[in-house]
């Protein structure tokens, strides 16, 4: 027999219309923080980084696809990675069909990662997306936006993750960063690492909305349960 309470009509309606005065609350705040995040300054970037994709290498320009706006997931998939990682692929699967709907925002959206161009494709491929996925490995791009760390940098447990205010999750950390081409120039307007990446995940949004929410307590980590998708068993 459940334990949880258990409520009248009126009652229930009543308990709703409280939560609700929150909700409002909560959307009124998450909407001056979403006009305080495009307010931010812009940092200009110094650096020429070409990629690897699809059809050979790629200067940072390209990868707007002709847009202004340009989001780039940082995808954890190491140079000697047989698979990317399954926490990304989860958000993967998350953004697998809203990328025509931000070209028609004049944004576009891609993947980068480490991993040789060969591997990030032979991993689109099978999780049966359709991303424009590129190639950092012969370049900076993962060090200078903090989610890419040597070992050494590991071994003192510096802080150089999400701001400096953690440790890195391994040599490979997942993160958002936010561009913007203006004339001739390319400019870092956001980032977000960790837990900020919570909004951008469907899925969890969905779970929080159950009586169980997320079902990750007692769990020897937060995401044990998580398979990539050709994974489950059922």
């Amino acid at each position: 027999m459940t334990t949880h309470p258990i409520a009248s009509k009126q009652d229930w309606t009543a308990a709703r219309l409280d939560l609700l005065a929150k909700e409002k609350e909560f959307t009124r705040a998450r909407d001056a923080l979403s006009r305080a995040r495009r307010a931010l300054p812009w940092e200009k970037v110094e650096k020429d980084y070409l990629f690897e994709g699809a059809n050979g290498p790629v200067p940072f320009a390209g990868l707007f696809a002709g847009k202004s706006q340009l989001i780039v997931y940082h995808f954890m998939f190491g140079p000697d990675w047989e698979a990317g990682c399954k926490s990304c692929s989860f958000w993967g699967d998350n953004f697998a069909r809203i990328v025509v709907h931000l070209n028609h925002r004049d944004a576009n959206l891609v993947l980068v990662s480490r991993a040789p161009y060969a591997r990030l494709a032979d991993y689109n491929k099978r999780m049966g997306w359709s991303f424009e996925w590129f190639s950092s490995l012969g370049n900076s791009f993962n060090f200078d936006y903090a989610v890419s760390f040597t070992p050494d940098a590991l071994a003192q447990e510096q802080k150089g993750y999400n701001f400096g205010t953690q440790t890195a999750y391994g040599e490979e950390s997942p993160g958002i960063s936010v561009f913007i081409r203006d004339g001739g120039a390319i400019f870092h307007t956001y980032s977000t690492y960790a837990r900020g990446l919570d909004m951008l995940n469907g899925a969890y949004h969905l779970l929080d909305l159950l009586p169980k929410g997320r079902d990750e307590e007692g769990l020897s980590y937060g995401m044990e349960w998580l398979r990539r998708r050709d994974e489950y068993e059922d």
